[in-house]
């Protein structure tokens, strides 16, 4: 490992060699001549291809919309949570923090919750009181993606502004999203001091709160009874006039 010391630092690749960042400083490797993959790696570059594709995807349409301050290493950890093999997407995602610093359980301790049909609540409950905060906005983010075909089928933002000094009783917010696709809901919350969204990323959060899968038509098994089959066979039998001779008779099973 070799520092740069140019004026003009790099990352990727030159020739045979690597720049990458680490802590602020440039550094340098060379590449191995020789690459040698088992089928455990071939395997592990596998699904972390597939994790990568299906991250750029979800940040293709949240990131967009959102308002807070992510941190600088929301990519990886977003991909990192998509790599396991095993797992639904729900396991996977739910509670995924956009800004690692602040989560929405800051400013609900009752969290919101996301219906099968696509409704969402937020229970009532009492609102923290942050220091200098006025209101509390909400922007909910809700896409409809087919993972399977890369594609966003379609997508519906909703915000609303809550006043902590007031006693919640609650909010319904339905989301129509047409598609038959994975639902992924993104809620945003932002702290709104003097009139303005606050830009301490303490006051801000964005977490993927709920992962819905398309529902499919349950599968009915009709009972099926076994019926006797009746097939055509011949017998041979004996006639005084004709002798042995083919008769039809029918056999059951």
């Amino acid at each position: 490992m070799a520092r740069q010391n140019s004026l003009i630092p790099f990352t990727g690749k030159l020739g045979n060699l690597i720049g990458y960042c680490r802590n602020g400083k440039y550094f340098l490797r060379s590449m191995p001549e020789i690459v040698r993959q088992t089928v455990a790696t071939r395997r592990s570059a596998l699904r972390f291809g597939i994790a990568s594709k299906k991250g750029a995807l979800i940040r293709s349409v949240i990131c967009p919309e959102l308002d807070v301050c992510y941190d600088n290493g929301y990519v990886n950890r977003l991909t990192r949570a998509l790599i396991p093999a095993t797992g639904n997407k729900k396991r996977l995602l739910e509670g995924f923090r956009f800004n690692q610093y602040t989560g929405t359980d800051q400013f609900f301790t009752v969290p919101p919750v996301v219906s099968a049909n696509g409704i969402l609540q937020v229970p009532e409950q009492t609102l923290p009181r942050l220091k200098g905060m006025d209101a509390v906005e909400l922007k909910v983010i809700a896409s409809c993606i087919d993972f399977t075909r890369q594609q966003v089928l379609s997508t519906q933002v909703i915000t609303a502004i809550l006043d902590p000094r007031q006693p919640f009783t609650g909010m319904t917010l339905p989301m129509e999203i047409p598609g038959s696709g994975t639902l992924v809901v993104t809620l945003q919350v932002r702290c709104i001091q003097h009139g303005c969204p606050s830009g301490d990323r303490r006051y801000q959060a964005a977490d993927i709160i709920a992962v819905i899968e398309p529902q499919t038509a349950p599968v009915v098994h009709q009972p099926v009874y076994e019926r006797r089959k009746i097939k055509q066979a011949e017998k041979t039998v004996y006639n005084a006039a004709y002798g042995y001779v083919p008769v039809p008779v029918i056999l059951r099973e």
